[in-house]
C-alpha cells in the first residue's frame, strides 16, 4: 500500500462509512470552534437560517468595479486563512461538464478499494487518492475521501496520476 509515508495507518472514510458504524470515530470530530455555525436572523416575520460559509462571486474579481474587486480578493483570502476553502458563484462553468465529471469521480469511488489504492496520495504532495490533509500524528480528520490532481498551470500537471478507470475519467471535456 501506497499510504507508508503517513504518521500513522490510514483508514478509508468510505470503508469506515461503509462498515455499518453507529457513531463517528472522535478522530474525525473538530471542536465545536471548528464547526461551521448556524446563526439565524430575522427577515420580516420570517426566520431564516444560513450556513456560514464563505461565498465567493466571481462576476465581482472579472467585473469593471476596482474597489469591489479588492473587497472580494480580501473575502477570498479571509476564506482561505478561516476556513481552508470557500463556495465559488458565478464562475462561468456549465452545468453539463460540473454534472460529467461528478458521475464520473462517483464511479471512481465506487470502484473497489484495491484499485482506489493504486492510486494513494504521499504527504509529498497529496496528489492522488487520500483520506487526510497533514502529517501531525493524532491530527483531528475531516470526514471525507477525495482524489487530488494538479490540472492547472500545465508545469504540474501529471497524467500519471491520473485514474485509468473509469476509462471515461480521462475524457470528461
Amino acid at each position: 500500500m501506497a499510504c507508508q509515508n503517513w504518521p500513522e495507518p490510514v483508514v478509508r472514510v468510505q470503508a469506515l462509512a461503509e462498515s455499518g458504524l453507529t457513531t463517528i470515530p472522535e478522530r474525525f470530530i473538530k471542536p465545536k470552534s471548528q464547526r461551521p455555525t448556524i446563526y439565524t436572523t430575522h427577515v420580516s416575520h420570517t426566520t431564516q437560517e444560513d450556513i456560514n460559509i464563505p461565498i465567493i462571486d466571481m462576476k465581482h474579481l472579472y467585473g469593471g468595479d476596482k474597489g469591489r474587486r479588492e473587497e472580494e480578493l480580501h473575502r477570498v483570502a479571509a476564506a482561505c486563512q478561516e476556513w481552508g476553502f470557500f463556495q465559488v458563484v458565478n464562475h462561468g462553468v456549465s452545468h453539463e461538464l460540473m454534472k460529467s465529471a461528478r458521475e464520473v469521480w462517483r464511479e471512481f469511488f465506487h470502484q473497489p478499494i484495491e484499485v482506489k489504492e493504486e492510486y494513494a496520495n504521499t504527504p509529498l504532495t497529496y496528489e492522488g487518492y487520500g483520506s487526510r490533509l497533514g502529517v501531525k500524528k493524532g491530527a483531528i480528520l475531516d470526514w471525507s475521501d477525495y482524489f487530488f490532481l494538479h490540472y492547472m498551470p500545465c508545469s504540474l500537471r501529471d497524467q500519471a496520476k491520473w485514474p485509468n478507470l473509469p476509462t471515461s475519467l480521462r475524457y470528461v471535456p
